[in-house]
């Protein structure tokens, strides 16, 4: 009996193991929602990363749900053969640390994990502040004007300590850290002393300076800022000498490049200063009193701090795709998630001090003799370190970001940083980021010299093959005001398309890192059919487009560029331009890109480059056909308000240089049609005589051709920019004029006395008042247009002719039935003659179009 009993008991437990077993499985099939083809994980507010993870049990945390995600791949569970999904529930998901996907996260072709939000879903490196009083009784250093209206909280107490921020968000605006310049004012400099390492600004009768701990300085130089952290100060009169702690003391006065602005011209650097009590004086300021525990805050008229979301961010990093060179993470996707409320503490611990893109100096110095291998002129070093960034990936492939948000970010917002590939960003928002939205590709490591090219032995670590399409940029680079829309390094093959970028401090896309002509990294890299406008908001040497060193095959094309803001505080207003190929920048081909003038800069490029139709008569279609596609222009409703300043406009006025030759040893045609290609000019523009070739041109291309036609090794380079003369058809003739028209390029001197000169001056100024018949003859010539250019004594003479026709049939007409047309030109005789080269009898000679 006792043994049947026990065999007894051995069925009953088999049939209840059985019994359990079926129950197990059932419950997987539960959890994973099995139909051959997928698994469906779920996370909730509502969760418990104890649960199972199904729809009704779902998990807590993403954390958890990725780590079971990647147990289902180590077991190699077939459930998973069609991929995973990772759903999250609606809700403000809090992260006291990054989320993070390693190679064991990773997917298949055929299994991919998807990781995607079913509703709005924020995850959140931030904290939320509460507690919030109206401050009562006096604080001392506290404005006048802000008693009675400041209120106060503790500081969150995190990691064992308050909390340290730079960005706080009420109701989801960003609120601005106090500073002694309220709106967009700032001061100026008054000097900069490099040995001291110190700078003199002026006393503000309203602010006492002494012994203010913790303040920072923000200073304008050129294309980018630094934020200084202030060591001491020291009253000098008038003025105050500001003194800064190290590293970024030495550093921002060695550096050569940007460096502070020194002008009675045009105005010295612009700064102002920011965290201290005293500058609190305004609604929608803050400031953090570390050292009493304290955070106060003026809120605005239409806020209620009893009931407001008050957001200061905590951690810098919300999430990681970590792989390795020889194991990256592959086709993982991230689906409609939101990215808010990330940290960068680095400028409040070791300043910041940037090179370019943001991208801040660990070290930087001027040569005091000029000259590497790479490049023979270069004048300075610099070595750079990357900034931080909400989301970033290192050596991925076949990732995604699709509808998701970055809001609300204090530094860079998504950066696939190196070794990455075939990878997709699509369809996304970058709005209110303290830095770029986007970063791609190696720039620099930090042990590199930013001027040498990047070209590694294993080309897995470049980025290769990525796609930044359909994206909206907007209010981006609002702290680190050199940052960028788009930033890519070292990068090949990468498509940046159809994407709108607007209300950015300084370029929309940069393309390209280096400075050198020499082969690198670079290839096949595209730029196309996207839309940039109100750009260059605080910063100059500004580009809506911008490139950087040699780049073979690559392109630019059919884009939009419009609506450059007048920076206030820009040293050199003028130097803004829309298409902007820099210093090596070699191979491109920029064609049928839609801006309002001309204005491009060529600036130290290398050979290869093709500009052809770019400009106003870029066709319609093309102009309507950039930025976001009908799919996603719904993200258009979250565009940010435009600035109220003005917008720069560029007046195209006509130009002439004059390249003259020693021994008639100018280039041949062919050079010339080449270096026409390649600086944005048609060969049509060029002409020739004896020993000397004329550029007849638009004034928006004097920069750059000021610098690259020296290539063309000219013993004099003269430019023609003093019209003092001009007949139009629209103007003289009351017609419109036609459509096509060709230029006949004439040159002569005026004769050595001066008084003649000037007597000859006096003729021009006055002749369509007291010579109308001058002009009836050029009207009934079809004389389109009349220019003449002085420089010193020389004259330019540009006679414009309907296109087809010849000047030697037009001319006899301005004298037919018009004897005081050769009345003119007999008075004219005695104050010309002939330029060097010409024969005794010659006065007038003809410059050539190349053919």
């Amino acid at each position: 009996m006792y043994r049947n009993r026990k065999y007894h008991h051995c069925f009953n437990s088999r049939r209840i193991y059985q019994a359990k077993a079926f129950f197990v499985l059932v419950s997987s099939l539960l959890l994973f929602s099995l139909n051959a083809s997928s698994v469906d994980i779920y996370v909730s507010l509502n969760g418990n990363d104890a649960n199972l993870g199904t729809r009704k049990n779902p998990l807590a945390t993403l954390h958890s749900a990725i780590r079971k995600a990647s147990e289902l791949r180590r077991l190699n569970d077939k459930s998973i053969n069609g991929g995973i999904k990772i759903y999250i529930e609606k809700g403000f998901y809090q992260l006291n640390e990054p989320i993070v996907l390693r190679p064991e996260d990773s997917g298949t072709k055929a299994s991919p994990t998807e990781i995607i939000a079913t509703e709005k879903v924020i995850l959140s490196g931030g904290v939320k502040i509460k507690g919030w009083k109206k401050l009562v009784g006096n604080l001392q250093s506290l404005p006048k004007e802000a008693m009675g209206k400041v209120w106060v909280t503790d500081m969150p107490n995190y990691d064992g300590g308050d909390l340290q921020f730079r960005q706080l968000w009420v109701n989801g605006n960003k609120a601005a850290r106090a500073k002694n310049y309220n709106g967009d004012v700032m001061g100026r400099i008054l000097s900069w002393d490099k040995e001291k390492q110190t700078c003199r600004i002026p006393l503000q009768s309203n602010i006492n300076l002494a012994n203010i701990k913790g303040m920072e300085m923000l200073i304008h130089q050129w294309w980018a800022i630094a934020n200084l952290r202030v060591k001491s100060v020291k009253i000098v009169g008038n003025s105050a000498e500001l003194a800064f702690m190290q590293p970024e003391s030495r550093i921002q006065s060695e550096h050569p490049w940007p460096a502070p602005w020194i002008s009675e011209k045009t105005g010295n650097s612009a700064f102002y200063l920011s965290n201290a009590i005293q500058f609190l004086n305004e609604p929608g300021e803050w400031y953090a009193d570390l050292k009493n525990h304290k955070l106060y805050y003026w809120p605005k008229a239409s806020e209620n701090l009893l009931n407001a979301e008050v957001v200061a961010p905590a951690i810098e990093n919300l999430l990681k795709i970590e792989g390795t060179i020889d194991n990256p993470v592959s086709f993982v996707s991230i689906k409609g998630i939101s990215f808010e409320h990330s940290t960068w503490l680095r400028p409040s611990k070791q300043g910041h001090v940037p090179h370019q893109a943001g991208l801040y100096m660990l070290d930087a110095y001027k040569l005091k003799i000029p000259g590497t291998k790479d490049k023979s002129t270069l004048e300075n070093q610099a070595w750079v370190g990357r900034p931080a960034s909400a989301v970033e990936v290192t050596y991925a492939n076949n990732t995604s970001f699709e509808n998701c948000r970055f809001e609300h970010l204090a530094s860079t917002g998504l950066d696939y940083k190196k070794g990455t590939s075939g990878n997709l960003i699509k369809g996304n928002l970058f709005k209110d980021i303290g830095g770029s939205a986007i970063l791609i590709g190696t720039f620099s490591d930090e042990a590199t010299e930013v001027h040498l090219p990047y070209n590694p032995s294993d080309k897995r670590e470049i980025s290769t093959n990525d796609k930044i399409e359909n994206n909206f940029i907007t209010d981006v680079t609002n702290e680190d005001w050199g940052a960028v829309g788009i930033g890519a390094g070292y990068v090949q093959g990468i498509e940046i398309l159809h994407n709108e970028i607007s209300n950015v401090s300084y370029s929309g896309i940069s393309l390209g890192w280096g400075w050198t002509k020499t082969t690198n990294a670079m290839k096949n890299n595209t730029i196309s059919a996207n839309k940039i406008h109100h750009y260059g908001k605080h910063m100059y040497d500004v580009a809506g487009i911008y490139t950087l060193s040699a780049q073979p095959n690559s392109f630019i094309t059919e884009n939009v560029i419009d609506s450059i803001y007048k920076a206030p505080y820009a040293h050199l207003p003028e130097h803004w331009f829309y298409l902007y190929t820099d210093e090596g920048s070699s191979q491109f081909t920029i064609k049928n890109n839609w801006t309002p003038t001309e204005k491009y800069l060529q600036n130290a490029n290398g050979p290869g480059n093709l500009w052809a139709s770019n400009g106003l008569k870029v066709s319609d279609n093309i102009k309507l056909s950039a930025g976001l596609e009908q799919n996603y222009q719904y993200l258009l409703k979250e565009k940010s308000a435009y600035s109220k300043r003005g917008i720069n406009t560029a007046e195209d006025k006509s130009v002439v240089f004059e390249l003259i030759y020693e021994d008639r040893k100018q280039p041949s045609d062919d050079v010339l049609e080449n270096f026409a290609k390649e600086n944005n000019l048609l060969p049509g523009e060029i002409y020739k005589w004896n020993n000397r070739i004329v550029l007849y041109t638009s004034s928006l291309k004097v920069e750059s051709l000021q610098q690259t036609l020296k290539r063309l090794n000219a013993h004099q380079i003269k430019l023609y920019d003093n019209l003092f003369y001009e007949f139009t058809r629209a103007k003289n003739c009351n017609e419109k004029p036609v459509a096509e028209w060709e230029n006949i390029i004439l040159s002569a001197n005026l004769v050595k006395d001066e008084k003649m000169q000037q007597e000859y001056l006096e003729y021009h100024k006055t002749q369509f008042e007291k010579w109308p018949e001058i002009s009836k003859g050029f009207c009934n010539a079809e004389f389109q247009r009349l220019a003449i250019f002085k420089n010193d004594r020389q004259l330019m003479l540009i006679i414009s002719i309907p296109k087809g026709k010849k000047l030697d049939d037009l001319n006899p007409k301005t004298t037919l039935n018009n004897p005081k047309v050769d009345e003119w030109n007999q008075i004219m005789k005695k104050y010309q003659e002939g330029i060097e080269g010409t024969k005794a009898d010659e006065v007038w000679v003809f410059f050539k179009p190349i053919e």
